[in-house]
């Protein structure tokens, strides 16, 4: 059996949890098939049983366009591109909206049969509209014609598959519930802390951190206007890059300007780092926060819990599937608007649970510690990548 993965994200272009997933789970099905992954960029990869070709995602036709459409135009294109090339494979994998224009050109063209993990879905993320403008209602059609026509969908939690039973027309028998997964071997405690004095980090004090791109979803404001209600001395880490518009990224730059007016310890590492600095990062640190007012799975929650880090999260969609309260971290109770954008109800509120939930791991490392022990052992008995390949690899061979 060959299968084929089209993707937005491939290393080294990796900028978010789909991109982790895409890579790691292709690496395990090789293990099991012939794998080829096609994807933006211009990866040129031959190994044993894994070939990658990236395609370019710039397009000087289209530099005319409206800014916030350029994106879309370009996304459109580099899905032709990718169908350029005959398509031999038994099943063709999409992955992200960015994908799917390609699946359903190949699922056309080729008669592949058509599979979609839905990491995220667009009529869940209306602040989509401040990246792409009316290209939103682009990415919006281009999900729901790619999800409606699958022969088979993927959620990566149970309640993503209540989430595409509400907003898609799906037989609900071709939905598959498999989750996100980890390297066990990678993802482990190191003492290492070369990173940590890189950015400044005392190693002699406390400190929570954030792992994420800098948009709505992750919730990244409500956790730097958090940082006034935590305890002084605990260092704030805040691992935040990739902003998906210009005005958020102001935004966020603001808010951390401000803190730090009045507040010394709290350090921003505006970029993407490292695999082997993001694991010395959650190693080393006391509290993992997970601020998402929207996250279907969550790959960084089960990232800390490998490190043995406890985990303050928000409970919203898959990371109550992942952190188990009172065992592996604290929920914080989200209360969110009924009707986009989905934004807490009272986010002062939000901000104080969640540096109350942080205050309380950080006075108790008793507590924290067991919580450490308790999400290394959770993810190794639910969350190991290749027992996840082999969940895929039997709904392939359901297809075939």
């Amino acid at each position: 059996m060959k299968a084929l993965f089209y993707t937005r994200e491939f290393p080294p272009y990796v900028y978010g949890g789909a991109g982790v997933h895409v890579e790691y789970l292709a690496a395990e099905l090789s293990k099991l098939m012939t794998m080829e992954v096609r994807c933006f960029g211009d990866q040129d990869l031959k190994s044993k049983n894994l070939e990658v070709k990236g395609y370019p995602f710039e397009n000087p036709v289209f530099d005319a366009a409206d800014d916030k459409l350029q994106a879309v135009f370009k996304t459109l294109s580099t899905g032709l591109h990718m169908n350029a090339e005959p398509v031999d494979a038994d099943i063709v994998h999409c992955h992200t909206w960015y994908a799917h224009f390609a699946g359903i050109v190949a699922k056309l063209c080729y008669g592949t049969p058509l599979v979609i993990t839905t990491h995220s879905l667009e009529p869940l993320r209306p602040w989509k509209r401040e990246q792409l403008g009316r290209g939103y209602d682009a990415s919006s059609w281009v999900e729901k014609t790619a999800i409606e026509m699958a022969d088979a969908l993927i959620a990566v939690s149970k309640e993503t598959k209540d989430d595409i039973l509400k907003h898609f027309k799906v037989d609900e028998r071709k939905v598959n519930v498999i989750y996100n997964g980890i390297n066990l071997q990678q993802y482990t405690t190191t003492k290492e802390t070369s990173t940590l004095d890189t950015y400044g980090i005392d190693k002699a004090k406390p400190y929570v951190l954030f792992v994420g791109r800098i948009t709505r979803q992750k919730g990244i404001i409500h956790l730097v206007n958090a940082i006034k209600y935590i305890e002084a001395d605990t260092q704030v880490v805040l691992c935040a890059g990739a902003p998906d518009t210009a005005e958020i990224g102001k935004e966020m730059e603001d808010a951390v300007n401000a803190v730090k007016k009045t507040r010394e310890n709290v350090i921003w590492i505006d970029k993407m780092v490292s695999k082997e600095e993001i694991i010395q990062l959650y190693s080393h640190a006391a509290v993992f926060c997970c601020p998402s007012i929207y996250e279907p799975f969550g790959i960084i929650n089960i990232e800390a819990m490998a490190c043995n880090t406890a985990v303050v999260a928000s409970a919203v969609g898959g990371i109550k599937e992942v952190v188990v309260h009172g065992e592996t971290g604290l929920l914080i109770p989200l209360e969110q608007q009924k009707e986009a954008p989905f934004e807490p109800v009272n986010p002062n509120a939000f901000s104080k649970d969640l540096a109350q939930g942080i205050n309380t791991l950080i006075a108790n490392k008793a507590l924290r510690d067991t919580m450490a022990d308790n999400g290394r052992k959770r993810v190794e008995k639910h969350f190991d990548w290749m027992a996840i390949a082999k969940q895929v690899e039997a709904l392939y061979k359901t297809l075939v």
